[in-house]
């Protein structure tokens, strides 16, 4: 396997700046509104709860905007990311904020090596981050190392079901495996999922589907419990172009028949 750290890494440093700039993240808006929260915090309001004295951390936090959306809800956040493109600027919409956010450059699997076991009440993890790591196994005992007992982990993410399809088909088709394998589905991805007119040159892309059933074993053997688990037609960006449609909560879902297809997932479980 080729080093897929690097290479994803600078494939994030390079769409970094540019995912900052545009409009689909709102750094003006977290800026402007201090009641302001992402999108993807906001679609799992009602399930996070009252997050004041809760100490969090959000694993693969990319620029910040869902780390500072659950600080604004009274969480005190620490953030990791393996890219320091992204990290600078989570530091600078965190600083601008006025908002005290303790951010860590690290590749994942070694978060407990930065942090420590057992220092979190919650660990967060936002959407489009499972896929970037090739065993689910090794992030689930992670989490659990992360967490104290009695702490909570928090996931929404891409469903496996949405990550088999091949967005650039005319008809989206399953083309991915839906389960974990050894070697990465590799990719060259010229774009990225927000609107911009920068042109990238770090184009290629390793990345892993990590079934359900995986993710939730995975767990259960960290020792883990299972407290929530729900699966939703709708994804916050549009993942398959030109099959869409956006609702009026900055949702996207398939334009024809949107309960044939899960899109994403919200999972959450306890440290036993």
């Amino acid at each position: 396997m080729a080093d897929y750290v690097t290479i994803n890494r600078a494939n994030w440093d390079e769409r970094a700046p540019a995912h900052a700039a545009s409009a689909d993240y709102g750094f003006e808006r977290f800026r402007a509104d201090p009641g302001h929260l992402s999108q993807v915090v906001r679609f799992d309001r009602p399930r996070l709860g009252d997050l004041h004295g809760v100490r969090g951390v959000h694993l693969q936090c990319h620029i910040g905007t869902d780390t500072l959306s659950l600080a604004r809800l009274g969480a005190t956040m620490s953030g990791l990311d393996f890219s320091p493109a992204a990290l600078l600027e989570a530091r600078g919409l965190a600083e601008s904020t006025g908002t005290t956010i303790d951010y860590h450059e690290s590749e994942v699997y070694r978060a407990v090596d930065i942090f420590g076991p057992e220092e979190f009440d919650l660990v967060y993890t936002g959407i489009g981050a499972l896929c970037w790591l090739p065993s689910v196994t090794k992030w689930a005992a992670v989490v659990a190392s992360l967490l104290k007992p009695g702490g909570r982990l928090f996931i929404r993410e891409g469903h496996p079901m949405l990550w088999t399809l091949d967005e650039k088909t005319l008809r989206p088709s399953a083309r991915y495996s839906y389960f974990e394998h050894q070697e990465p589905d590799v990719d060259n991805i010229s774009g990225t999922y927000v609107q911009t007119d920068v042109e990238f040159t770090n184009t290629l892309t390793h990345s892993w589907n990590h079934s359900l059933g995986e993710t939730i074993t995975a767990l259960l053997n960290a020792g883990m419990r299972v407290t929530g688990l729900e699966e939703h037609d709708s994804v916050p960006w549009n993942a398959l172009p030109g099959h869409m449609t956006l609702d009026e909560h900055g949702e996207y879902r398939l334009t024809s028949n949107p309960h044939s297809l899960a899109a994403t997932y919200t999972l959450q479980a306890v440290k036993e």
